[in-house]
């Protein structure tokens, strides 16, 4: 009605309990979206360090199989959260995006 367009969330937000149940089952990759200079400040154990911000991220994200279910974190969730809104609207089937980040799954694993 006055061209603005709600842009429909195709992800799942999930807290930091949720998150490291399902990277616990081992099915899911892990994504980190920071930069590299983040990342040195400490990774969750078994993820695939690929900075949303960089040129080829798109171009990376495309390889990946999308049947496969994908955990996706980055320092707050924002970063993060597009990444997935994206990789959704590029077919994946199964994203999930760390409510509140790195810090979030810190607290809740005791790390």
């Amino acid at each position: 009605m006055f061209g603005f367009s709600k842009q429909v969330k195709n992800f799942e937000d999930v807290d930091a309990a949720t998150f490291e149940a399902l990277r616990q089952e081992g099915k899911a990759v892990v994504l980190d979206v920071r930069t590299p200079a983040e990342a040195q400040q400490g990774m969750i154990p078994g993820a695939k360090l690929l900075n949303v911000m960089s040129p080829s991220f798109q171009n990376e994200v495309q390889r990946f199989d999308k049947s496969v279910p994908y955990l996706v974190y980055c320092r707050s969730g924002n970063r993060s959260a597009q990444a997935c809104q994206w990789m959704a609207d590029q077919g994946f089937q199964k994203v999930f995006n760390l409510r509140g980040g790195i810090g979030a799954w810190q607290h809740a694993v005791g790390k």
